[in-house]
């Protein structure tokens, strides 16, 4: 990597961090003050505290870099945004039902992606002081400290629905540890960047901006995201929902992503 391309790195890396921080306090204002709340398609909430933080970063981010593309889980997507060099995939808050619930398991998630990977990436968790931040071939950062994939151990903690659990290979599933639901999905994947988890697996219909600067912050951390064929997934493409994945590292995501095929 260049001198040059590192410095745009960081400096893309700066600009999310910056939005990032902002955001998390526009939504703390609402957090536990019983917000506005709609429903789309009569399954998924959104309140006004994602609204309003999704409307403060499309500003300031399309301000500041005005060529990039925007997706956004509260944004109506605009195919205009397939023809940028790059584009921000955001998720105002992750994990909104826990935010509705009072639960502190939420985060802003912002990446910057290119050809379709994620090249910087923050998620911000105000209501637990912690930020993970990464940029490709910079490393991952929780709260300016670096953090890591878990080593391998005989006790395996994962997360993820049971029912994909259940097609690990017998000597696997007997290791596993299963961990408590955990509601944000970004938040989940960072835990095994950091180490508190393993492994998760991802059901399907999760969606780029759920996954996006989490991919990268893994990645950075020496994980990886990957389908059953171990293909690592593309982000800000014409369509951003995702399939069966699984996010961990070494010989455990290699079974784990071959029991998505099972």
């Amino acid at each position: 990597m260049s001198e040059d391309i590192g410095h745009n790195l960081q400096e893309e890396l700066s600009l999310i961090a910056q939005a990032a921080d902002e955001a998390g306090r526009i939504a703390m204002r609402y957090f536990r003050r019983d917000p506005d709340v709609w429903w789309k398609e009569g399954q998924s909430p959104v309140s006004e505290a994602d609204l309003e933080v999704d409307r403060f970063l499309r500003r300031i981010l399309t301000e500041a870099r005005p060529a990039y593309g925007w997706l956004s889980e509260e944004t109506v997507d605009d195919e205009e945004r397939l023809g940028a060099r790059r584009t921000f995939v955001v998720d105002p808050i992750d994990g909104t039902r826990a935010f509705l619930g009072g639960r502190d398991i939420w985060c802003v998630s912002i990446a910057v992606v290119e050809d379709g990977r994620a090249i910087a990436g923050v998620l911000d968790c105000p209501a637990r002081g912690e930020r993970f931040t990464a940029a490709r071939g910079a490393g991952a950062w929780r709260n300016g400290q670096p953090i890591a994939v878990r080593q391998a151990r005989p006790e395996l903690v994962l997360a993820g629905p049971k029912a994909m659990m259940k097609d690990l290979p017998p000597d696997i599933h007997a290791r596993v540890a299963p961990h408590p639901y955990v509601p944000s999905l970004a938040y989940r994947v960072a835990m095994v960047a950091e180490g508190r988890l393993d492994a998760t697996f991802i059901k399907p219909s999760s969606h780029d901006w759920d996954l996006a600067a989490a991919d990268v912050i893994l990645g950075e951390a020496g994980g990886s995201i990957v389908d059953g064929a171990r293909r690592r997934p593309r982000y800000a493409g014409p369509n951003p929902r995702l399939g069966a994945l699984a996010a961990g590292s070494g010989l455990l995501l290699d079974v784990m992503a071959g029991a998505l095929l099972a």
